[in-house]
């Protein structure tokens, strides 16, 4: 979990996910619609992916980090974005200010 922590550190949000997966490119862009830049990270493109999954104990990608906390996978950012809690997180973490 430290190499996690270290990734996520200093990050208002991260997005662990894989180069080719269609539903993490739509949450990257509903993240930066709202003009946030989170830091992805591709598992495809990670030297020591299997550790790092392994601490995630995720099966579903992507994972996303807000304010360095795990909200979880599409489906939960989806629900956030729904009910108009999303902004106020990204706000939170200081992604956004406006």
């Amino acid at each position: 979990m430290d190499t996690i922590n270290n990734l996520v550190a200093g990050n208002p949000v991260v997005i662990f996910s894989k180069s080719n997966c269609c539903i993490s490119h739509i949450v990257v862009t509903l993240i930066s619609s709202y003009g946030a830049n989170p830091t992805v990270y591709n598992f495809d493109e990670l030297p020591n992916s299997e550790a790092i999954e392994a601490a995630l104990g995720r099966s579903s990608l992507p994972a996303v980090f807000i304010g360095q906390e795990l909200i979880g996978s599409s489906n939960e950012v989806m629900s956030l974005h729904i009910k108009g809690k999303l902004v106020h997180l990204l706000k939170k973490a200081k992604a956004i200010w406006v």
